[in-house]
């Protein structure tokens, strides 16, 4: 998972010229504290954060039965009630205790302000996945139009990490669920990047686990398939389902093993015999039909 260290860069106030002076920092900032009902309140819908871990969870679901909510979550009003800005892991173990109100710091925000928090947030207390952190520089960019560059800014990183940590979206989704999953990290990820096919990276992504492949490795192993010092076969791409049938259909005929080859416009049939007379079984079979 990516670290953050320092502070925020040079803050969010580069970005939007006219946030109001007391959303900086607004998560560590004490404020007044209400208890709401917690029926009033809904996730965040950009929240950058997706995987939140069951067993983790019902740890802090437990502490929270014991010692009740210690820190408030900061909400912003809505339509509908309020929506969480940040502690939406805190609102779903209160739920789950079973708390009919919680302590909050309501803040009045707009979406892009919401999100940006939230996003910043999840970096300070590094929750965020490798994905989770991707899209959600991805979602400022779609979204808010900002550039790599004021995101950096903004989150104290360089430029050329956001376009790094972006490019894992590119990636196949198996090998992205690997990386949820801390199966391989960003580093091994970001070689895979480099193999242009899907089914290579896949087979190297499963390599690298299964042997406990570290970064540097990975990496050799990548170079070395590039250079073609190493060769690679690519797993064979799954038949289509109506093709199997008839190749049952046709074994089951001829009482062999049969294989169909399909091409663009064209295609071909292989029969297996195993001695002469077999073959000659096959023939006067063929004849027949």
């Amino acid at each position: 998972m990516a670290k953050v260290k320092g502070g925020l860069g040079k803050g969010l106030n580069a970005l939007i010229p006219d946030r109001k002076p007391e959303i900086e920092g607004v998560v560590s900032k004490k404020g007044d504290v209400v208890k709401i009902s917690i029926h009033e309140i809904a996730p965040n819908r950009s929240q950058p954060r997706k995987d939140f871990a069951k067993e983790r969870l019902e740890a802090l679901s437990d502490s929270i039965r014991v010692h009740g909510i210690i820190q408030p979550i900061v909400i912003r009003p809505v339509e509908e009630g309020y929506e969480i800005v940040a502690g939406e892991r805190r609102w779903r173990a209160a739920r789950e205790a079973g708390l009919k109100e919680i302590p909050c710091i309501v803040k009045d925000l707009n979406d892009q302000q919401g999100i940006e928090i939230a996003l910043i947030e999840n970096l300070q207390r590094e929750d965020l996945n490798p994905i989770e952190e991707a899209l959600a520089y991805e979602n400022l960019m779609n979204h808010y139009n900002l550039t790599q560059e004021e995101i950096a800014q903004a989150i104290g990183k360089s430029r050329p990490y956001i376009a790094n940590t972006m490019r894992l979206l590119n990636l196949d989704d198996g090998i992205q669920e690997m990386l949820i999953q801390n199966k391989i990290t960003s580093g091994h990820a970001r070689a895979l990047l480099r193999l242009e096919n899907a089914a290579l990276q896949r087979e190297i992504a499963k390599e690298v686990d299964e042997k406990g492949l570290s970064v540097r490795e990975t990496e050799a192993l990548v170079a070395k398939i590039l250079k073609g010092k190493i060769k690679k076969a690519l797993p064979k791409k799954a038949k289509d389902t109506s093709l199997l049938f008839l190749e049952d259909a046709l074994k089951s005929i001829l009482g062999t093993k049969v294989n169909i080859i399909r091409g663009k416009k064209k295609g071909k049939i292989e029969i297996e015999y195993y001695s002469d007379e077999e073959l000659e079984r096959l023939v006067d079979l063929l004849q027949r039909k």
